[in-house]
């Protein structure tokens, strides 16, 4: 019985060269052409003027907020259902997450909700374009304009979507992304925020680089962090550039051969899609449309695993965990949607070294599972 993982990085394409080539050019710390190179090209991918390569998604969220002046007596409006590292970021720099639903048709952050928390204390919003999905950025916008908001879109899982054409990345005030291994494109580790605004930009790059003055050398006039990339690192990203429409490609035709091959299972449901994106096919994630008794999640994920297929449940809810939990004496959390996808979602094996065999597998042993 072959293992199949739930994601492998890709890397069969000028990974072995570029990095070579890094290393005997001797610039492998945090300056180089691949640092320079990748920058430009990722910033050209999103359509915006500026892309600062960084340590790790998470902070890339920390640079973001710093960078917007969020701090203590802040409140920033998130989605519940996300990875901790948007949620555990705004607790970076003292103020409060305030946690909103989803919307069912999208599974990202309902800007009805949004609508409904803004206080005198908001600050910002940070959608997350979850599982490749982008979030309703028009309608955000509108509330944020209306309350004077900025907005940091947490792209970690959608590079290269688009929402209404436009691209992931240039749709806020701060967009950032994660390079983590399981991503679409991977150093590893590394992350990447991006802006059109120059100040935020000159500000982020004073952030990264310990709050260095960028025009006098051992100056540093503001307090500053070592959030810098490796021109290592950024050789990875820079052969995996070259080569993303294929990769994505590949992707995309694997999510498809999924569709196809659960479209006839009642009881799995599928991620949607909206009419105005284009999603990145990230991981491919089905739901539980049985009720609790019909279906039990973790019966299908130690099946799957007996067959030696890898998955993962969708994130627990960020406000249900104890460092970030409503304060005791105060009402729960209505967020339903939230707490439905959560307990009903999972993600099934997604890479670009599957092949349509390896998808047919796994639809055949779900199919099984369900017709015992």
């Amino acid at each position: 019985m072959t293992f199949m993982p739930l994601a492998i990085p890709d890397l069969s394409g000028d990974e072995e060269e570029y990095v070579l080539e890094a290393v005997r050019s001797s610039w492998i710390s945090s300056t180089g052409a691949f640092v320079d190179r990748f920058e430009r090209e990722f910033a050209g991918a999103c359509d915006v003027s500026y892309a600062l390569s960084v340590s790790n998604g998470t902070v890339a969220l920390h640079l973001a907020l710093l960078a917007l002046g969020a701090g203590p007596g802040d409140e920033v409006i998130v989605p519940s259902l996300t990875y901790i590292a948007t949620a555990n970021a705004v607790r970076y720099v003292g103020a409060q997450p305030v946690f909103a639903d989803v919307d069912p048709a999208t599974w990202c952050i309902d800007p009805d909700h949004v609508a409904a928390l803004v206080s005198p204390r908001t600050v910002g919003i940070i959608p997350v374009h979850l599982y490749g999905h982008p979030a309703d950025m028009d309608r955000l916008r509108e509330v944020a304009d209306r309350h004077g908001l900025w907005i940091v879109e947490d792209a970690a899982e959608a590079p290269f979507g688009t929402y209404k054409g436009r691209p992931t990345g240039s749709l806020g005030d701060i967009a950032t992304f994660s390079f983590y291994g399981n991503k679409v494109i991977t150093s590893g580790e590394g992350g990447a925020v991006t802006t059109d605004n120059a100040e935020l930009a000159r500000k982020m790059r004073m952030l990264r680089g310990q709050g260095m003055d960028l025009e006098q050398r051992y100056f540093f006039p503001i307090l500053g962090y070592n959030y810098r990339l490796t021109n290592v690192a950024c050789a990875f990203l820079c052969a995996q550039m070259n080569r993303r429409d294929t990769m994505l490609e590949k992707r995309s035709a694997l999510t498809d051969r999924y569709r196809i091959g659960l479209a006839d299972l009642p009881e799995v449901g599928q991620q949607p899609i909206a009419e105005w994106a284009q999603w990145t096919p990230w991981l491919f994630s089905i739901l539980n449309l049985m009720d609790e008794s019909g279906f039990d999640r973790e019966a299908l994920i130690r099946h799957l695993d007996s067959a030696g297929i890898e998955t993962r449940p969708f994130f627990i809810p960020v406000h249900l965990m104890p460092h970030l939990a409503v304060s005791a004496g105060l009402p729960p959390l209505d967020l339903p949607h939230t707490i439905r996808l959560a307990s009903q979602g999972l993600n099934l094996p997604t890479h670009p070294g599957m092949s349509v065999d390896d998808v047919d597998r796994v639809v055949n042993h779900i199919c099984a599972f369900f017709r015992v």
